[in-house]
């Protein structure tokens, strides 16, 4: 009989009830992270933008600890204090947004610019009529040079047979022949490459001029965002969510029906959600090349993004709960726990669809 092994994604693999302990354990643990990283981001400084490493690894860890107890709060709710978690919630989604937004703006521009180096024909220098005339003047000169130092030997040679052998005597009727003039053949110039046509030289000098308005624009978007993260990270707003964090550190809210609670039933119905949207994904569309249809609808004064974005991203922020589920059953007890492969994966390949989407959109401004 074969041997069924667990299926580390599923949430109802587990031989036993999971208690509502591991989601307090898991959320104790995400505070922690969450306070951790927050002393780190002060103690390093905000810096300018794109500044120092620490700084940013400091912020991507505070987003990253702010998303988890988010989505846990959203799949577990019914096991927790319910206005404890409809306050903290949106405000953990609030700064996960606000600091994503200097990382995702300079994310854009460098997509972008990589996008516009494709476009750009890489074409080689055209050949100077000097070099080729250059070129053929030393070949020509070369070749006279071995031609007259041939010449020389043999009138050397001639010479030096005539002294010593006795002279003939010369015809009085003929006159002695006169040599034919020399002719040194000159070697055909060198091919020249072809110049590039105009149309990638048009190409070329737009890719530039498009790269350097995105530079601008984005790198000012980029500044103006790290400076909203800044002044979100010292407001009164942000301090309350810090304490409220803090708290959580030490004290989760629990219902009191989570006494007796399996934390199972509401992952795999996190789960269910995820199954039914990949199910629903525009697959068809997918096959096509991405906005084909911008050719039709050039025109078109809607500026929405296109329709075939919205399931995907739906299913990214699905797929991203489902892993926070699967890391909740396990009670953050061991952190260390390799994540199943194939939900990072998929979890790569759907961040970058978004990255693609709204760089289309950045440039479609």
């Amino acid at each position: 009989m074969a041997q069924r092994h667990l299926d580390p994604t599923d949430p109802t693999a587990a031989a036993a009830p999971v208690p509502a302990d591991a989601l307090a354990a898991y959320l104790r643990s995400q505070a922690t992270e969450f306070l951790r990283a927050l002393r780190q981001h002060q103690e390093t400084g905000a810096g300018a933008a794109g500044g120092p490493a620490e700084s940013v690894d400091a912020a991507r860890a505070l987003r990253r600890s702010a998303r988890r107890i988010s989505g846990s709060l959203h799949t577990f709710r019914p096991l927790l204090d319910e206005t404890w978690a409809e306050e903290l919630r949106p405000e953990l989604a609030w700064l996960s947004g606000t600091l994503a937004l200097e990382h995702a703006c300079q994310s854009r521009l460098d997509r972008l610019l990589q996008a516009l180096n494709r476009l750009s024909p890489r074409t080689e220098p055209p050949t100077d009529t000097l070099v080729d005339v250059a070129a053929g003047s030393r070949a020509d000169l070369a070749a006279g040079s071995r031609a007259d130092l041939a010449a020389g030997s043999r009138a050397a040679g001639a010479a030096r047979v005539g002294a010593t052998a006795p002279a003939p005597a010369a015809p009085a009727t003929t006159a002695p022949p006169t040599a034919a003039p020399r002719t040194v053949p000159h070697p055909a110039p060198p091919a020249r490459s072809p110049a590039p046509p105009e149309a990638r030289g048009n190409l070329t000098v737009g890719a530039a001029k498009a790269g350097a308005l995105l530079d601008r624009q984005l790198t000012l978007a980029r500044t103006r965002a790290h400076s909203t993260a800044l002044q979100a990270l010292g407001s009164a707003r942000f301090h309350a969510v810090a304490d409220k964090v803090a708290v959580l550190a030490s004290d989760v809210p629990l219902a009191p029906a989570a006494q007796t609670a399996d934390l199972r039933p509401l992952a795999a119905a996190a789960e269910e959600r995820l199954t039914d949207a990949v199910a629903a994904l525009p697959l068809v569309t997918a096959g096509h090349p991405y906005n084909a249809e911008a050719l039709v609808h050039g025109l078109s004064p809607d500026p929405a993004p296109h329709p075939q974005d919205a399931p995907w991203h739906q299913v990214r922020l699905l797929l991203r709960l489902h892993r926070y589920a699967c890391e909740a059953l396990r009670g953050g007890e061991d952190p260390g726990t390799p994540v199943d492969a194939r939900l990072l994966t998929a979890g790569q390949a759907l961040n970058r669809h978004r990255e693609a989407s709204e760089a289309a959109a950045a440039a479609a401004a």
